[in-house]
């Protein structure tokens, strides 16, 4: 085996079964892979020198072809089911045979690199691509360790990716012929079949929130912004609830925008990069992330771009409507140079109620916040999934239930005792219809949700006084300066109060049915906020 690049690690590919690759590039800067990339022919040549990369059929997550290896060390702290689907280590071993046979007399790329922001709680990662391009995404998305820290980097957890290694359903207990592959034991992960290089970093994400509740970090799927006087915030939130737009604000430092840790020492960044979704991206209504598009450095993956100009269109949807764009933070202006904040003074939750029924923003104890995590509520709109014809309920746990290796109480008790630790207040923000559901009210304006936003981060909303939700338990402020008093109070939007009503009970319902699940996991307190159907 050859070894050529930049501070080569001691700890050599040997250790993962990788002695008999023919060329293995270590930790090639992002111009030498780039270079590489194109020299392949893995990627095109995008304006400004960004890469444009397309990766098939497979142009989001695969989570149904996602395992974790039940053995004896960690399978009593697995949350079985559909999001953690079991796969034995004997068929974990018959995936990796393949994976290594793939490599043998073959070229590998290599990234040494960290998880998470803080040294305190950092996991050093290997990751392995058969592709140039995927390596320097793994570089974006990843945190650069300094060149004495290479020389002797040991890896805790190591990713090998090859989309052109696939399964056999039949004989390797798959779904399909994807497969990714969490062995939690022997400290691994194995991805192919699928170019979509959003599985290498939700991999590790995944890793990640099973490694750090038992040293008391709260694993969050999140984005987080400080404050000129420090003051911390995060923000959960699914996709479409505008978890990447309110947490830029040009006023505040961007700690990160996806993937973050708190610890007794505050917040850290699990990552050192950005990947954000691309449709329908403009210069006017994300000015700093359409900048990136246009760097050298950023990776653009599924969008349409004119060949002669070479110039992305954000909205041509004819690939995928999960574009993204793969950049390192520091292209953000604001972004923190460390990617560290303090213990968060407000936490929030984000929703995009479609039903129209939800306060705009709202004050939740910490049992009520517990409640809503668990929860995760959001709703889709017509026209957003084939066959979607009315908004839908969509309740995902902890705001990011594929990822959660432990039972999302684990997580939820977490958030809950370190809020009430921190005296941290609690949001919870419609981003919305107001006025009726949708195809009736209107979506809530964004210069709304900022000013009340802005109110209850820097402390000016409690200030003032509250009233009780009466359907859903809720502290919604009374007033909010730059906000008219009826915009708070959702049913005085509604033209048929009626009509509010009986969807709020319908929304009241669904919450019910969905916590159902927790119901034996939680106490007494978080049961009496728990949202109830009327009697």
């Amino acid at each position: 085996m050859q070894n050529i690049g930049h501070r080569i690690s001691r700890n050599g590919l040997e250790q993962q079964g990788l002695g008999k690759v023919s060329t293995a590039h270590w930790n090639f800067s992002a111009p030498r892979l780039s270079e590489e990339a194109i020299r392949r022919g893995e990627v095109q040549l995008g304006q400004g020198g960004s890469l444009l990369a397309l990766t098939g059929s497979h142009s989001g997550r695969s989570p149904n072809d996602r395992f974790v290896v039940e053995e004896e060390t960690t399978a009593g702290e697995i949350w079985w089911g559909d999001v953690n689907r079991p796969i034995s280590e004997e068929n974990f071993e018959k995936l990796l045979a393949k994976m290594l046979k793939h490599y043998e007399g073959r070229d590998a790329f290599v990234q040494d690199c960290y998880a998470g922001a803080d040294p305190e709680y950092r996991l050093p990662v290997r990751i392995v691509t058969e592709n140039a391009w995927h390596n320097l995404f793994a570089r974006n998305m990843f945190i650069q360790p300094n060149d004495s820290e290479l020389e002797d980097f040991a890896p805790q957890f190591t990713v090998i990716q090859a989309p052109s290694v696939t399964a056999n359903p039949e004989t390797d207990g798959t779904t399909s012929e994807t497969f990714i592959v969490l062995n939690l034991k022997r400290r691994m992960v194995i991805v192919g079949g699928s170019g979509y290089a959003g599985e290498i970093k939700k991999s590790i994400f995944s890793v990640m929130n099973f490694l750090m509740p038992p040293r008391d970090v709260l694993p969050m799927h999140c984005s987080a912004n400080m404050g000129p006087d420090g003051d911390t915030a995060i923000f959960f939130g699914l996709s479409g609830t505008g978890k990447t737009t309110l947490s830029a604000d040009s006023t505040r430092t961007l700690i990160g925008d996806d993937e973050h840790g708190w610890s007794p020492n505050g917040i850290f960044n699990f990552e050192g990069g950005c990947y954000a979704k691309s449709i329908n991206l403009t210069a006017e209504t994300e000015p700093e992330i359409f900048a990136t598009a246009s760097r050298f450095g950023t990776i653009v993956e599924n969008v349409m771009m004119d060949p002669a100009t070479r110039l992305y269109d954000f909205f041509d949807t004819s690939l995928t409507e999960n574009g993204r764009l793969s950049y390192d933070v520091s292209e953000i202006p604001n972004a923190s140079p460390d990617g560290r904040g303090g213990l968060p003074q407000n936490i929030v939750m984000l929703t995009c109620d479609a039903f129209g029924v939800l306060p705009p923003i709202s004050q939740l104890t910490p049992e009520q916040a517990m409640y809503h995590f668990l929860s995760g509520y959001t709703a889709k709109v017509a026209g957003t999934e084939r066959g979607l014809k009315e908004p839908a309920a969509t309740f995902s746990t902890c705001f990011g239930a594929p990822f959660m290796p432990r039972h999302p109480t684990v997580y939820a008790q977490l958030l809950r005792d370190k809020m009430a630790a921190q005296n941290a207040k609690c949001w919870l923000v419609n981003t919305g219809w107001s006025g009726g559901g949708y195809g009736v009210g209107e979506r809530m304006q964004i210069a709304y949700t900022r000013t009340m936003l802005n109110a209850a981060l820097d402390g000016r909303l409690e200030q003032g006084s509250f009233r009780q939700d009466p359907n859903f338990g809720v502290l919604v402020p009374e007033a909010c300066p730059g906000i008219p008093d009826e915009v708070l109070n959702p049913k005085s939007t509604w033209s048929d109060g009626a009509g509010y009503d009986a969807q709020a009970a319908d929304l009241r319902k669904r919450f019910e049915v969905n916590f159902t699940q927790f119901e034996d996991h939680v106490d007494t307190e978080v049961k009496a906020a728990a949202i109830r159907a009327a009697a």
